[in-house]
C-alpha cells in the first residue's frame, strides 16, 4: 500500500472508519457515457479488506451498467458535528463483479436485507455485487491521503 498524506492511514484505519457508515453512493458509467450514482447499503458488512458487498435486483440499471463497464466508484461520508468531530469522506475506485451464487449470498446476508428481499437468499432475481478496490482516497477535515490496494 502507498499513502500520499502526512498522516499514514492503513486499510485497517479506513475499515474502522467505515464500520459506522451504512450507506454509500455506488457510481457506474451508463451506456450513454453518463455517470449514474445510487445509494447502496453495505448492511454493516464492513470487515473491510478492500472488498465491498451489495445486493441488487437483476433488472436494475446498476447491473446492466456493471455488465457493460465494471469500473465503479464508491463514496462514503462519515459523521461530523459541531463538537469537534471532524468530517470523514472516503472515495473508492474499484472493479465490480456480479455474483449469482446462493452460497455467496448466504455468506454476506444480514437480517436487515429481508426488508428489500422478502424471500431472503431465495428471492428471485437477486444479484450480489462485489466491488474490489484498487484505490481509496480519504479526507477527514484536516488530513487527506490515498491508499493503493
Amino acid at each position: 500500500m502507498t499513502d500520499t498524506a502526512a498522516t499514514h492511514r492503513s486499510l485497517a484505519d479506513l475499515a474502522e472508519k467505515m464500520r459506522d457508515i451504512d450507506f454509500c453512493t455506488l457510481s457506474t458509467r451508463t451506456s450513454g457515457g453518463a455517470i449514474a450514482g445510487r445509494p447502496m447499503s453495505n448492511n454493516r458488512d464492513v470487515a473491510y479488506d478492500g472488498d465491498s458487498w451489495f445486493f441488487s435486483y437483476e433488472q436494475a440499471r446498476t447491473i446492466s451498467d456493471i455488465e457493460a463497464d465494471p469500473n465503479v466508484g464508491l463514496s462514503y461520508q462519515g459523521k461530523s458535528g459541531l463538537l469537534g468531530m471532524r468530517p470523514f469522506f472516503l472515495t473508492i475506485e474499484g472493479r465490480a463483479t456480479l455474483i449469482r451464487d446462493k452460497a455467496q449470498f448466504e455468506a454476506h446476508w444480514t437480517k436487515d436485507l429481508d426488508r428489500y428481499f422478502p424471500q431472503g437468499v431465495d428471492t428471485p432475481g437477486i444479484v450480489l455485487i462485489q466491488v474490489h478496490a484498487s484505490r481509496a482516497h480519504y479526507w477527514d477535515g484536516e488530513d487527506e491521503g490515498e491508499v493503493t490496494l
